[in-house]
């Protein structure tokens, strides 16, 4: 059973196992740095679908129905899953998912909601609720940007704080260590955030907006284990981007918590700036989830990392906080992964 360490984390006594992962993305994506790491890189932005929200849907049925075959599963052999995304109502899981007829638990985190889904579905497993259960987000540049700034065809000009919504999807089969003992890469332990607030309203510089939060979140876990940065291998963040990632570095430090050496961030990763023009790096729901269900997992199997924070952030804002000129309240979640 779970049991809570300090005030904020979670232990998770059975070590879950990732029984598989996988990842889609889009053209973009499939051009930057770890392009070959990616199960499916699709060319065309909707995916042969009608809109784009379609095309998005599509990515988490596809990046689901690739992690089922990796580990020899059927949708009838998943107790339940959790899934999320930035579309209102979070249509991209609900219409994407509804197919594969398995209990779902539907989930809005922003960008954080790859470690919070993982996170909740590690629970379930841990306490006996499921047997297997997945986790699954996605984000698509074009359905995001409909929903939370301009429509395409307005052209208007990016800040140089802004980062690019990944088109893409990640998903995680998880099983429970009795019926899978000899699996490489578990999770041992996880911290849910706060909402951290520093009435940042500027919804083209989110990173500024989610940084305080990770690093509240990062504090929060070594003062509960009583571990620094330097007992592990990778300190992943997803999505702070450039802006977010500096501001975090600073505030670490700050604390006496030097990160530098260790952090590395999903939106620094998965494009290449200074080539693809996504001026402070990549964001979305689908950017950490297609980086870490490709080549953190697939370095974790082969023992080239060994213990990584995981650490997804979220921009809590809506159009309609943002047009009523609400700030943007930014919360990220822990998961600790060690092969």
């Amino acid at each position: 059973m779970p049991k809570r360490i300090g005030k904020y984390t979670i232990q998770l006594e059975t070590n879950p196992a990732i029984l598989s992962y996988a990842a889609v993305v889009g053209k973009k994506e499939g051009e930057g740095p770890y392009g070959q790491y990616f199960d499916q890189c699709h060319t065309d932005t909707t995916l042969g679908e009608a809109s784009w929200e379609k095309a998005e849907s599509r990515l988490q049925n596809e990046a689901v129905h690739l992690a089922l075959n990796k580990a020899s599963l059927k949708n009838s052999d998943i107790d339940c899953i959790f899934a999320g995304d930035l579309l209102n109502q979070c249509i991209s899981s609900t219409f994407g998912l509804r197919s594969l007829n398995i209990p779902f638990l539907g989930q809005y985190g922003a960008c954080s909601t790859m470690a919070q889904t993982l996170a909740i579905a590690s629970l379930f497993v841990e306490s006996g609720a499921a047997n297997r259960a997945a986790a699954v987000t996605s984000s698509h540049f074009c359905s995001a940007e409909r929903q939370f700034r301009f429509p395409l065809e307005y052209g208007g000009q990016r800040t140089p704080t802004a980062q690019w919504t990944a088109t893409a999807a990640g998903a995680v089969i998880l099983g429970s260590r009795n019926l899978y003992p000899g699996q490489p890469i578990g999770l041992q332990a996880i911290t849910f955030g706060r909402i951290v607030d520093y009435d940042i309203k500027d919804m083209t510089n989110m990173g500024a907006a989610m940084a305080p939060a990770a690093a509240s979140t990062l504090l929060d876990y070594f003062n509960d284990t009583g571990t620094n940065p330097q007992d592990y291998d990778l300190i992943l963040t997803g999505d702070l981007g450039l802006v977010g990632s500096k501001l975090l570095d600073d505030l670490m430090e700050r604390e006496g918590k030097d990160i530098r050496p260790l952090h590395n961030d999903c939106g620094l990763m998965i494009y290449d700036r200074e080539k693809q023009d996504v001026h402070a790096g990549g964001s979305g729901c689908g950017c950490s989830a297609a980086i870490l269900c490709a080549p953190i997992f697939q370095q974790m199997s082969v023992g080239q990392l060994h213990k990584v924070l995981f650490v997804g952030t979220g921009a809590l804002m809506s159009p309609t906080s943002s047009q009523q000129g609400e700030s943007i309240p930014g919360v990220a979640h822990l998961v600790y992964l060690q092969a």
